[in-house]
C-alpha cells in the first residue's frame, strides 16, 4: 500500500535532557501520545539507508544542497512482519516522504543484490529503486536505530516527536538481524532530537509550547551522524 506524498514542514532542535523534560510536560499537556507507540509512549526504529559508491546523499547534506532524497527500508520494534520501504525528499524546511510495504523476503533480496523480480513490481516506489541501484548504484550503507517519543496534534496535522539513544552499525553482512551489534553515534547520550512537523500551518498554542530561549534550530541528520564511523 502506498503512502499518500505531500510536502510538509519539518523542524529539528539539538536539545538537552532537562529541556526534554521540560518540553514533554508542556506537550503532554496539549497534544496525544500517537497510537502507534502504545503503552510505553515509545517506539524503536531502525533504517536501512542507500546511498551510491561516491556516497551522493552524504555528501549533498554536508554540502547544504537544497533539494535531495534518500531512500531507506524501515522495521519497527525488530518486527520483520511489517517493513516499509521509503523515499525521503527534502527541500529546505519542507519535506515529502512516500512509501510502500515490503515483504522479508523481499527485503532480503534487496540486500542480497537480487533485484530482477522489483522490474515488474506493481509499486513505482520499488521500480524507482531498482533503478537507481541498477544505473546509480545504489546500495545499503548503513543500519540506524533509535527510539522515538511522538505525540500528535490534530490541527494543522502536527507531529512532534523525541528521538534519542541514536545508534549506528559498523559493516556486517546483512542488515536485517534480530541481534543488532551497533554503536552510539550521539555525541552526548542523554541528548534528545526534538522534530516537529506539521502541514500549512503550525498552531500557535503548539508553536508557544515549543519556544525556549535556548532552542535553536538545527539541520541535524541521523544517516549523517551515523555515517562519521564509515
Amino acid at each position: 500500500m502506498n503512502r499518500k506524498q505531500q510536502f510538509r514542514h519539518e523542524l529539528k532542535y539539538g536539545i538537552g535532557y532537562a529541556q526534554y523534560l521540560e518540553l514533554r510536560s508542556r506537550l503532554q499537556a496539549a497534544m496525544q501520545s500517537d497510537s502507534h507507540a502504545g503503552r510505553s509512549g515509545r517506539y524503536l526504529i531502525r533504517s536501512i539507508y542507500f546511498d551510491n559508491y561516491a556516497d551522493k546523499a552524504l555528501r549533498e547534506k554536508r554540502n547544504g544542497v537544497s533539494v535531495r532524497e534518500k531512500f531507506r527500508i524501515r522495521y519497527y520494534n525488530n518486527d520483520f512482519s511489517f517493513i516499509t520501504l521509503e523515499k525521503k525528499v527534502k527541500n529546505n524546511n519542507l519535506c515529502m516522504k512516500s512509501g510502500t510495504e515490503i515483504t522479508e523476503a523481499q527485503c532480503r533480496q534487496i540486500l542480497d543484490g537480487k533485484l530482477n523480480w522489483m522490474r515488474g513490481h506493481p509499486s513505482p516506489l520499488v521500480q524507482e529503486l531498482y533503478a537507481k541501484m541498477h544505473f546509480q548504484v545504489l546500495r545499503p550503507r548503513v543500519l540506524v536505530s533509535y527510539v522515538r517519543e511522538p505525540y500528535v496534534y490534530g490541527a494543522g496535522n502536527v507531529r512532534v516527536t523525541f528521538d534519542s539513544d541514536i545508534r549506528t552499525t559498523l559493516y556486517h553482512g546483512t542488515f536485517l538481524e534480530e541481534n543488532v551489534a551497533d554503536i552510539s553515534a550521539a555525541e552526548a547520550p542523554r541528548d534528545r532530537i526534538l522534530e516537529v512537523k506539521y502541514d500549512a500551518f503550525l498552531p500557535e498554542v503548539i508553536r508557544g509550547l515549543i519556544q525556549t530561549d535556548s532552542l535553536r534550530q538545527q539541520a541535524f541528520s541521523k544517516y549523517e551522524a551515523s555515517r562519521r564511523f564509515g
